[in-house]
């Protein structure tokens, strides 16, 4: 059964696996996505993250069918048992479409606009964690590797943003707030911003963390364990290339061959020399590569949550025996050596 731990400074208490949604109403149809949900809740699981816009890739003929499916499935559940978190979309080009084409801010009327969007398809009144997908400011994500100055543009200011979701949580929507694909320092501003006017504080990050993206351990895991930020991992077995399956056939069904445009972050020339390295490792300690990779991110101090999900229901059944794995001493010393070799190749 999974590890009950408290979501940073909030009331929270979440298990230490959490089920992801992203693909249900795209790869996933509606029967399989609630079996699924079914699967991970036996299993001890009821924290389930989804998000506005999914399923990803995002499009205009499927944006909220996720939020949709968690619903019909919600409403049939205890509310109280479940842990439901959601996200609201930053600004995005070519997501002109979202929320009935406003302007994609994160001010007060985009940010209630998609609240109530979600809290109606999810047929619930209220949501557990909502989390800004991404920051509203220019910054380096989705892999792109490095700042860039001249990316710099108008945004909404981080303070406003908290103001709207600080209503929000007053009204009793909101039980607590968090950020998504975040840096050190939207981290600290918004912490900072919070306790200088009363607002609320984030209670957690959800970023990319696995065995070929530790970019977390540049900054981020000391600014989050000193300022009591749970991180949520995502992405914990990189798009998939962490099973080991594009290195036996390059063209095999998954995300990154039906969507060739959307996993850009592991488009990167080290890719596959890291993968091989850790799914050699995996098998040479009786491992499959899954066990391995879900294994050495719920390992780490500063991970709270790992978020896992699937497109079947078979793939779900293997992450959730994963978790039972536990790494010794010896086997993270030999991670830690393939790192040093192959650091993080796809930021």
């Amino acid at each position: 059964m999974p590890t009950p731990r408290l979501l940073g400074a909030s009331s929270l208490v979440v298990p230490d696996v959490c089920l992801g949604t992203m693909t249900f109403g795209q790869q996933t149809d509606a029967a399989d996505a609630h079996a699924q949900l079914d699967m991970a809740l036996a299993a001890g699981v009821n924290f389930i993250d989804t998000a506005e816009m999914y399923p990803v890739p995002a499009r205009a003929e499927t944006a909220g069918a996720t939020e949709s499916i968690v619903g019909n499935w919600l409403i049939r559940q205890p509310r109280d048992k479940i842990i439901l978190a959601s996200k609201v979309a930053g600004p995005a080009r070519g997501m002109e479409w979202l929320r009935g084409g406003q302007p994609l801010a994160l001010d007060r009327g985009n940010i209630r606009a998609a609240l109530e969007g979600s809290l109606k398809r999810l047929r619930t009144d209220y949501i557990d964690l909502y989390q800004i997908h991404w920051p509203a400011r220019n910054q380096a994500m989705f892999g792109a590797w490095r700042f860039d100055p001249a990316g710099e543009r108008a945004c909404t200011p981080i303070r406003e943003q908290l103001e709207a979701l600080a209503e929000l949580v007053q009204e009793g929507k909101l039980r607590a707030i968090g950020l998504s694909n975040e840096h050190p320092w939207g981290i600290l501003e918004f912490l900072r911003l919070g306790r200088e006017y009363g607002l609320p504080l984030v209670a957690s990050t959800q970023n990319a963390y696995n065995l070929i993206n530790r970019k977390f351990e540049y900054g981020l895991d000391e600014v989050c364990w000193r300022e009591n930020v749970s991180l949520l991992a995502y992405s914990v077995l990189a798009f998939g290339h962490l099973t080991g399956k594009y290195l036996q056939d390059p063209e095999t069904p998954g995300r990154i061959t039906c969507f060739p445009h959307f996993g850009q972050r592991y488009d990167k020339p080290g890719v596959p020399l890291a993968v091989r390295a850790y799914v050699d490792l995996a098998h040479r300690h009786g491992l499959t590569p899954t066990q391995l990779a879900i294994a050495f991110v719920r390992s780490r101090p500063f991970v709270t949550s790992a978020i896992i999900g699937a497109s079947r229901r078979e793939q779900l059944q293997e992450n959730l025996a994963a978790c039972a794995l536990t790494l010794d001493d010896a086997l993270a010393a030999k991670i830690d050596h393939i790192h040093l070799m192959h650091s993080n190749p796809a930021p």
